[in-house]
């Protein structure tokens, strides 16, 4: 039988919508602050030539960079101030995270509750400014070398202070996306991280249809765009589902005198399949961005040159996108960070203190020490399931759809992050719609109260 909360769950609709002015507020804002991401997106670095770079983006196309440029919607392409997008950031939030775990001393700050968390994200912005300013730098050295050889020179005067303006400018877009995410989160709805993340995904789907459909067109492949769209549809379908799956631990409660005599109220504790999300994707994407932005714009290298040059050559083969190396790499980040967020999110030793306190068992597991080991061998064998979905949901696709004959740039790893993130979207929208509904509950009930 479905309980109070799940019937009015139900009953939400679009009328109800209409009259969640705060909700409608808060998407509007949202709205708002991915539009303004778009169109910095389109301001270009001061001292570049947008048609030299443009032809020298044609020239690398298909590379690492390329795939990494869905992530920031086409601005990394483009030399935008916000080329870089939110990577930095995500970087600094790894680097935090893990020290937090290996230091007695910042744990004890991430212990300390809100001061502390305000903190770790004053640490982590430091982190932001240096990695974006180490990045910018090889980049605008990058851009006065990269297209010498084929006679391309997209910085129209090369030198120190280009490469002051370069650095200043991606670290000030890197740093204005950031406070737009934390202002979406806090002000508008879901994750702004995410969002912006998404909205450069989905802001490149036309042109990646368009040659899709235009692969398709001239090559006569037109199996293999039923195959492709049946494949996305497939993927989707299987996301959606394993982003719903849980693992029920049932939780028992002490038997209570009720009206209807004594009885044990019992609820369930929802362990989510995939309790990590998106995040170990895009962690493992930032991490393998780091080094490859540094590579790529390192300027031309010779082989034998030095050992710089030979490093250089080699990191550019070795991981290039879809190759062995690539590949095991990416794979071995997604199950490494699956583990460590669950960990982050999820503590069973506090989880096991807070049932104690309040009386709550698990039938047929003593409280305490062995309910903590018991979330422990749940939670570890759910991950394995988690990690390795996430690991067939951003490898396999990866691999079927670059061995295909018509292109398609968009692979399991951008489906998991727009399904994701726009079903966890949808559901705080869900949540705030049911607390207008609550709220107008209780107002009718304190008018009525009043009548009386």
């Amino acid at each position: 039988m479905a309980s109070a909360s799940d019937q009015l769950a139900s009953s939400i609709n679009l009328a109800k919508f209409a009259k969640a002015t705060d909700l409608k507020k808060r998407l509007w804002f949202t709205l708002g602050a991915l539009i303004v991401f778009r169109m910095l997106s389109y301001v270009p670095l001061p001292g570049v030539d947008p048609t030299q770079l443009n032809l020298l983006a044609q020239q690398t196309a298909g590379g690492v960079l390329d795939f990494f440029n869905n992530f920031t919607g086409g601005a990394l392409n483009r030399m935008s101030i916000v080329a870089l997008g939110v990577m930095p950031y995500i970087t600094a939030s790894i680097v935090v995270q893990l020290a937090t775990s290996l230091s007695p001393q910042l744990n004890a700050i991430k212990k300390e509750g809100e001061s502390g968390r305000k903190r770790l994200n004053q640490y982590t912005r430091y982190g932001t400014v240096a990695l974006t300013a180490v990045q910018g730098y090889f980049i605008a050295v990058g851009l006065e070398t990269f297209g010498a050889s084929q006679g391309l020179q997209p910085v129209v005067e090369p030198g120190m202070i280009f490469r002051i303006g370069a650095v200043v400018s991606l670290v000030g877009g890197t740093m204005f996306l950031m406070w737009i995410g934390e202002q979406i989160t806090n002000r508008g709805i879901g994750n702004g991280i995410s969002l912006i993340i998404m909205a450069g995904i989905v802001a490149r789907l036309p042109i990646t249809l368009a040659q899709l459909f235009e692969g398709g067109r001239t090559r006569g492949e037109w199996f293999t765009l039923v195959a492709i769209a049946v494949g996305v549809a497939v993927l989707v379908l299987f996301i959606c589902f394993m982003e719903r799956a849980q693992r029920r631990i049932l939780i028992q409660y002490p038997k209570r005198q009720t009206a209807r005599g004594v009885q044990a109220e019992r609820s369930h504790l929802p362990l989510k399949l995939n309790t990590a999300g998106v995040i170990p994707p895009i962690f493992a994407s930032s991490l393998l961005l780091l080094p490859l932005t540094v590579t790529q714009f390192a300027g031309n290298m010779t082989a034998g040159e030095n050992w710089w040059s030979d490093l250089v050559i080699n990191l550019n083969t070795w991981l290039r996108h879809g190759s062995p190396v690539y590949m095991t790499l990416y794979g071995a980040g997604i199950l490494f960070f699956s583990f460590f967020y669950t960990a982050v999110v999820f503590n069973p030793e506090e989880t096991a203190e807070n049932l104690k306190r309040y009386g709550g068992f698990i039938p047929g597991i003593r409280p305490g020490k062995n309910t903590e080991l018991y979330f422990d061998y749940v939670l570890t064998r759910i991950t394995v399931i988690g990690a390795a979905y996430l690991m067939v949901i951003c490898l396999v696709p990866e691999a079927v759809f670059s061995s295909m004959s018509v292109p398609f740039l968009m692979g399991g790893t951008s489906l998991l992050i727009v399904v994701n993130v726009t079903m966890d979207t949808v559901t705080q929208i869900q949540s705030h719609l049911l607390a207008h509904q609550y709220g107008d509950l209780i107002k009718k009930a304190k008018l009525k109260g009043r009548a009386r």
